[in-house]
């Protein structure tokens, strides 16, 4: 038993001297006068809701009883930050409360950081399902005054003015659809 100790102490400490040699280098690297490259080790911030202007292209392309549009979310923040995900958003009446159902999620596509620079644009597609494809009494139609749209991963939104028919029953089916933010 007192051999065996003796071998696990010298064991315990050649590894321990070798880990030493090993790590040296490493942590001289990685000390604070070292060189280091900023784009790799900066990363952008999120995009905050005040930083961005988020406006609708309404120019829409219909299919099959939905009409898709294009959600813009311009950087104005004055530096670089990104998004990820999907934008929450629901159809809002004239005093900004919501009407009907959020818009549900659509994939694809798959959500992926996107870097917007100062003064550049990220997109999400917007469907909006036309009414009339949804029994009167399911869907309760009303116009809506225009969108609140919560840009991803926050907690403040922006009104987007844009009239358009939507179910106005909470438990309704869902008129508004949404894909995530793309370049």
């Amino acid at each position: 038993m007192k051999r065996f100790t003796h071998n696990a102490r010298r064991v315990a400490a050649v590894a321990a001297v070798v880990g030493a040699v090993i790590l040296a280098p490493a942590a001289a690297g990685a000390s604070a006068g070292s060189p280091a490259r900023p784009s790799a080790l900066a990363a952008a911030p999120l995009c905050q809701t005040p930083g961005l202007v988020i406006w609708l292209d309404t120019t829409g392309n219909g299919a099959a009883g939905t009409i898709f549009y294009k959600l813009h979310f311009t950087n104005l923040s004055g530096h670089a930050c990104t998004l990820n995900g999907f934008p929450f958003l629901f159809a809002v009446n004239l005093a900004g409360r919501q009407v009907g159902p959020r818009a549900v999620f659509r994939r694809p596509p798959t959500p992926h950081l996107v870097r917007l620079a100062n003064g550049k644009t990220a997109t999400a597609v917007l469907g909006i399902v036309e009414t009339g494809v949804f029994p009167r009494s399911v869907c309760r139609p009303v116009t809506a005054a225009g969108l609140r749209v919560f840009p991803p991963n926050q907690t403040r939104s922006k009104l987007v003015p844009f009239p358009f028919s939507t179910c106005s029953r909470p438990r309704g089916p869902a008129s508004l659809n949404v894909g995530a933010v793309t370049r």
